[in-house]
C-alpha cells in the first residue's frame, strides 16, 4: 500500500509539473521564497494566472505558503519533492540490482 500511495503522490506532483508555466514558477521558487507579484514579473501570464498555478502546485504538495502582511509568500515544500524522489528511487534501486546481478554473473 505504501508503494501505491507513493505512486499517487508522485503522480499528482508530476502532473502538476507537466505544465511549462508551473515548472517555470517552481524553478523560480528554487531560488528562494517569493510573493506572487515577484513570481509573476516577466511571466507570459497574468498575476491571477500565476496564483492559479500556485494553487495547483500547493494542492500537489509541491509548495507551501504563509502570510506576510497582505502578501502570500510561497516556497518549495521538500516533502512534496520527497514523494517524487521516492517514486524515482524505486526505479534506480531496480536498475542497481539488475546491474549487480549482471556483474555477479560475469565474475568467475
Amino acid at each position: 500500500m505504501a508503494n501505491a500511495n507513493r505512486a499517487l503522490d508522485a503522480h499528482s506532483s508530476l502532473e502538476a509539473l507537466a505544465d511549462p508555466t508551473r515548472r517555470e514558477i517552481f524553478e523560480r521558487l528554487g531560488a528562494g521564497p517569493s510573493a506572487v507579484g515577484a513570481l509573476a514579473r516577466d511571466m507570459p501570464v497574468s498575476r491571477p494566472a500565476v496564483s492559479q498555478h500556485l494553487a495547483v502546485l500547493k494542492s500537489a504538495g509541491l509548495v507551501t505558503d504563509h502570510a506576510e502582511g497582505t502578501r502570500r509568500i510561497y516556497r518549495i515544500d521538500p516533502a512534496g519533492l520527497g514523494a517524487i524522489r521516492a517514486w524515482l528511487d524505486q526505479f534506480w534501486d531496480a536498475a542497481l540490482a539488475a546491474y549487480a546481478a549482471e556483474v555477479d554473473k560475469e565474475e568467475p
